[in-house]
């Protein structure tokens, strides 16, 4: 599918080449912007994992994003995109895992399930199904909504849970927090555009720059808590097939998976398609069918690694954005930086040590930047009585799902909830639907 391309100015393309040490540091700013630790601490929570075992669980998500990430940005789709754990099956792998009676036991029938599901993903990959089906239904217009919908459905999580329930401070401080980050961030970036020397420096590090000010901020607020990481091993082992437990399979599991990675597709697709769309690499059929085997490939890792599936995180986009970095040599490094923050304890503590609010002043601006990019796609398209329909009912749907209480959610049958905890998911089909059964008059 090819969108009409934005005019985002990129410092660096996707194949340009930077030194080594600068894509560490511009690698370290994607890892940071990346809330990959909250799926392992929420499902180590739901499934009653002790202390030990949660933070075991947090060091094999970090090292399988980072091996993730390095297939898919360095050997197989080879676009600029970072791999982390999705949210879409934290539901799906906790009531696996409780179904078949808890702990490890339980869990290795979820981790069963995952493997199979992470295999049939590779198939679908090298049989080009998938590329058939964005080329078919995918167009510009669709494609604009989806990557607005990516952009507008994130936007509660950077505001709502990382800054007004932030766990630690007052909303009031929090809030300050935020702002302060955010607008560190923007004063950064116009700077890199608008100063002939020394520029790029502040655009490219703008994120780190601006995650960094607010961490000190929080500090000198009482709001950082370093007691976790001086408590956490320099060195430890993440958990292993076979070491720590082993697969078991189970037919409903396996099933209830598929479902799940036919989601996360629909879900990252949004992400490739927010990515093609600031890299200005149209995404073809070579790109979707290297995708979508790295995708299977990674969730493959991710289970003998005994933790949840990953898939591309769309904040990347708006990074890259920020930025103006979108070399792939840049994403290998934060892969590499996964892995070892992954086989560090203590750094993977110092990670999570960074207060949400300070994280969510940078996330809410990468959202809004996302959705930004869709809208920018969507203008060029004639827009008239079926593209109204077609673009603002999955933009309804979005508004509607994420504020679906979860007491009525979870009283819906188990695929329908699998299904609707995913609001990008299914904004993204009913917009491919309605432009295909409305008529174009």
């Amino acid at each position: 599918m090819e969108t009409t391309q934005t005019n985002i100015k990129l410092t660096v393309g996707t194949n340009d080449s930077v030194s080594w040490v600068q894509s560490i540091v511009l690698g370290l700013q994607h890892l940071l912007a990346m809330d990959v630790y909250v799926v392992p601490f929420i499902v180590a929570m739901m499934v009653g994992f002790t202390s030990g075992q949660s933070a075991i669980l947090i060091q094999s998500t970090f090292i399988a994003a980072g091996i993730a990430t390095i297939i898919q940005s360095g050997l197989l789709m080879k676009m600029p995109v970072a791999q982390g754990a999705s949210f879409i099956p934290i539901g799906a792998i906790a009531g696996i895992t409780l179904a078949n009676g808890g702990g490890m036991e339980g869990w290795g029938a979820a981790m069963g399930a995952s493997f199979v599901g992470a295999i049939l993903v590779v198939v679908l990959g090298f049989t080009g199904l998938f590329h058939k089906f964005i080329d078919s239904f995918v167009p510009s217009i669709v494609g604009g909504t989806i990557i607005f919908c990516v952009g507008l459905s994130l936007m509660p999580a950077a505001v709502n849970d990382n800054v007004y329930k932030s766990a630690v401070g007052t909303i009031g401080q929090n809030i300050f927090l935020a702002i302060t980050t955010g607008t560190v961030m923007i004063v950064c970036s116009l700077l890199g555009n608008h100063l002939s020397k020394g520029g790029r420096l502040f655009r490219v590090a703008s994120v780190i720059i601006a995650l960094v000010t607010g961490s000190i901020l929080a500090s000198f607020m009482g709001m950082l808590d370093l007691s976790s990481v001086a408590q956490a091993k320099w060195f430890s082992m993440p958990q292993l097939l076979f070491k720590d437990f082993t697969f078991s399979f189970n037919f409903s599991a396996i099933v209830t998976m598929l479902i799940i990675y036919i989601v996360l597709l629909a879900e990252t697709t949004g992400t490739w398609l927010a990515v093609s769309n600031v890299t200005k690499t149209p995404l073809n059929k070579e790109y979707i069918n290297r995708g979508v085997i790295g995708e299977g490939l990674g969730c493959l890792v991710a289970s003998l690694l005994g933790t949840t599936p990953v898939t591309g995180y769309s904040s990347n986009a708006g990074i890259i954005t920020i930025t103006g970095i979108a070399s792939r040599r840049v994403f290998v490094a934060a892969g590499g930086l996964f892995i070892i923050f992954g086989l560090s304890g203590k750094l993977s503590a110092l990670i999570s040590t960074i207060p949400s609010a300070v994280i969510g002043g940078v996330f809410a601006l990468v959202c809004g930047i996302i959705a930004m990019g869709g809208f920018q796609i969507i203008k060029q398209t004639q827009i008239g009585q079926k593209e109204m329909y077609v673009i603002s009912i999955p933009i309804l749907l979005i508004v509607a799902l994420l504020f679906l209480p979860k007491e009525y959610l979870s009283s819906l049958p188990t695929m329908v909830n699998y299904l609707f905890s995913s609001p990008i998911a299914i904004a993204s089909l009913a917009s491919i639907v309605l432009n295909k059964l409305l008529p174009n008059d």
